[in-house]
């Protein structure tokens, strides 16, 4: 199987070279859409200076059961009724977290439209807890 993969790379080196480049610029799409992404390191780092602000967009229950110190709890599907809760951080980052960072992007580019500096969480707090950081009940 991977002999006929070579063959055919290798027979249509200009149809492979269009799917490298097609994909190269999915993947930078897909990056910048959804804002940058934050290291628990970074995100600690922020927070600690008092310039950036965690946004916890996981259901109640979810948060309830456990988040990041100082997180503000605004399930992903409240946002955009809440957003004037975050005129008054406008100054900070605000940090989008979910369970496994893949509905952070959604949440980040809509903040973003919006007027807010706005990075995510990579991992989400999936990664948070694997990196043994403290949650908060």
């Amino acid at each position: 199987m991977v002999a006929n993969l070579i063959q055919f790379a290798t027979n249509h080196y200009l149809l492979v070279a269009i799917f490298v480049v097609l994909l190269a610029a999915l993947l930078v799409n897909e990056i910048r859409r959804g804002g940058q992404s934050l290291s628990n390191g970074q995100l600690t780092a922020l927070v600690n200076a008092d310039k950036g602000l965690v946004i916890d967009i996981r259901p109640a229950k979810e948060y309830a059961a456990g988040h990041i110190v100082g997180a503000l709890s605004i399930p992903q599907d409240k946002l955009a009724t809440r957003m004037t809760e975050l005129e008054k951080h406008k100054d900070k980052t605000l940090i989008v977290v979910d369970a496994m960072g893949q509905h952070a992007g959604t949440v980040c580019r809509d903040l973003l439209k919006a007027g807010y500096n706005a990075a995510k969480l990579s991992g989400g707090v999936s990664s948070w807890k694997a990196d043994n950081l403290p949650l908060v009940k």
